[in-house]
């Protein structure tokens, strides 16, 4: 019986990947967010009897001795993962133990602003935060959290990570799926620099009734993020595949980075080929940014 960890299940964006839930007896966030797949609950600023870091190692070294694919091993919660008392440590017996695998927190960044927390984030390989808005009044509708915490601070503290950072963006219908928030989320992203940022909407049912943005428009708000990596946070496929020339490729890979589900689901045959040319003609470059690929001109990090 597994108390602590659950799969390994195959992320898009990450690869095989072993949870680690450090809550799982009962929901504990600092945040209670309109659109949770969890039950809605009063927020809180700590976990309540927390698992011991020596009973999560044996179950994690357990389980991965049984799932030697595994490729990431994600650190998440029942709520905030950063609400555990023993970060740090636990941090430190994983990464002496995973190999050649890689290690991802799941946070809402709502401590981010605490030293040593974030120290220990800096000991993760990926570190995965939320910014559903970029002003405090939207901030408190949808996320709902403690009274003290503070959006600007959060976004101050974002800033200057020495690992890699993810952004993710989650859309609500009626409360930021606008343009003037997608436009201030930008500004504050040019400042933070993360590493990739992902958007997507509801996909889950919520703890609220809060509804799902359009395929269609979480589309055309990612357009909204410049000069940085975006990855689509969805399950379907568009219907319409575009036809880029290789000029029409360049020019957009100098904006911005196109991930391979991009490329998959965008892209026609011709273009797909047209991207290929470009590639072996290296006038363009292919990286992995956090277990996703993602193509992008060559000169695109000087700027």
């Amino acid at each position: 019986m597994h108390n602590f960890t659950f799969g390994p299940v195959n992320s898009r964006r990450f690869g095989l990947s072993l949870g680690i839930d450090l809550s799982p007896l009962k929901k504990a966030c600092n945040y209670d967010c309109l659109y949770c797949e969890l039950q809605s609950a009063k927020p809180v600023k700590e976990i309540e009897n927390p698992p011991s870091v020596k009973e999560i190692i044996n179950e994690v070294k357990n389980t991965l001795s049984i799932h030697k694919s595994v490729e990431i091993i994600t650190i998440t919660s029942n709520g905030e993962p950063t609400l555990y008392p023993y970060l740090d440590e636990l941090v430190d017996e994983l990464n002496s133990i995973k190999q050649d695998k890689k290690l991802l927190i799941l946070s809402n960044g709502s401590t981010v602003c605490d030293k040593s927390i974030k120290q220990t984030l800096e000991k993760i390989d990926f570190v995965k935060l939320s910014l559903d808005c970029a002003s405090a009044k939207c901030f408190k509708k949808i996320d709902r959290p403690l009274k003290e915490i503070n959006l600007k601070n959060i976004i101050k503290c974002m800033k200057g990570f020495k690992t890699t950072l993810i952004i993710e963006i989650l859309l609500v219908k009626g409360i930021n799926d606008k343009e003037e928030e997608l436009k201030a989320i930008n500004k504050v992203l040019q400042e933070i620099k993360p590493n990739r940022v992902d958007i997507g909407t509801i996909d889950r049912p919520p703890a609220y009734n809060v509804q799902k943005v359009k395929e269609e428009r979480v589309i055309e708000l990612s357009r909204f993020i410049t000069n940085l990596p975006v990855s689509l946070i969805r399950k379907n496929t568009p219907i319409k595949k575009e036809n880029f020339t290789k000029e029409e490729i360049y020019n957009l890979l100098s904006h911005r980075p196109q991930s391979q589900f991009d490329i998959d689901n965008f892209f026609s045959d011709k273009a797909k080929n047209n991207l290929e040319e470009l590639y072996r003609d290296k006038k363009i470059e292919k990286n992995s940014i956090a277990g996703s690929i993602f193509y992008q001109n060559i000169d695109f990090w000087v700027k």
